[in-house]
């Protein structure tokens, strides 16, 4: 009874770190370029009562054996990056990746990465996002300059009044072996880390990397459905780890009882 106390404290430990990536991915719901994270459990060591194969007094063989587990803990929370839906914004400095990749951007002299395609124009004309940070490589648009265009092999160019090209730039993505190793730093940002690989930087469209999208946002990939009914199953699981902690502790009464 005292085992089946700390099984159940790790089952609703469990489902409350469940809880809270769920409520983390709901309330990013409308994030753009925002990936959803999952959690991975697995269970504890077992208690061996009987080996599996012992064997018996008459000299049979036991073909299952007794083990008790000592119940869950987490293994991994990790980010799923499945593509979002579209948004057709109009704004031409919203890009959305079609495909793998992400945009480099810097910060304090260090390199990010990023699925969130909101750019902006500094003072400078550099193409910044919203904090500022510039995208990479560097490009500052000409003061002359009344139109951006951008192609989805990621060639930037800018138009005077005249609809002339004044300016040309080649936008790069970087890819990795492994998004899910990439580490989340807020801000829709990401660094890279030795689970995910090196960044692979390419032009859009070539040997794998997405294309982009002028004009348009990737959404969040959260499903808040299916978020609402792993929202209702970890309530669900919570609760039964409570009643085995309450259904042990009547036991232990009932068994401290036992000596009046």
């Amino acid at each position: 009874m005292i085992r089946a106390l700390f099984t159940s404290t790790t089952g609703m430990n469990a489902q409350e770190l469940q809880l809270n990536v769920i409520s983390n991915n709901l309330a990013n719901v409308n994030t753009g370029g925002f990936k959803k994270s999952q959690t991975q459990f697995e269970d504890l060591f077992y208690t061996s009562l009987r080996a599996v194969g012992a064997e018996t007094v008459g000299g049979n063989q036991v073909p299952t054996g007794v083990q008790v587990g000592m119940g869950v803990r987490s293994t991994a929370v990790y980010k799923i990056f499945t593509q979002g839906d579209y948004s057709q914004t109009g704004n031409e400095l919203d890009w959305a990746i079609e495909g793998r990749g992400f945009f480099q951007i810097v910060r304090d002299g260090i390199e990010y990465y990023t699925r969130a395609g909101a750019f902006k124009l500094d003072k400078d004309g550099y193409i910044v996002t919203s904090n500022g940070d510039r995208l990479q490589p560097e490009f500052a648009v000409p003061p002359e300059t009344v139109a951006i265009q951008i192609d989805s092999s990621g060639m930037l160019s800018a138009l005077d009044g005249a609809q002339q090209t004044i300016a040309t730039a080649q936008v790069t993505l970087h890819d990795f072996i492994n998004p899910a190793g990439l580490k989340a730093v807020g801000s829709n940002l990401f660094l890279p880390t030795d689970a995910s690989g090196d960044p692979r930087e390419e032009n859009p469209g070539l040997n794998g990397m997405g294309t982009i999208a002028q004009s348009m946002l990737e959404t969040s990939n959260v499903n808040v459905t299916e978020e609402m009914v792993n929202l209702i199953i970890t309530q669900r699981a919570f609760e039964s780890n409570s009643k085995g902690v309450t259904t042990a502790d009547q036991l232990l009464e009932i068994s401290n009882n036992l000596v009046r």
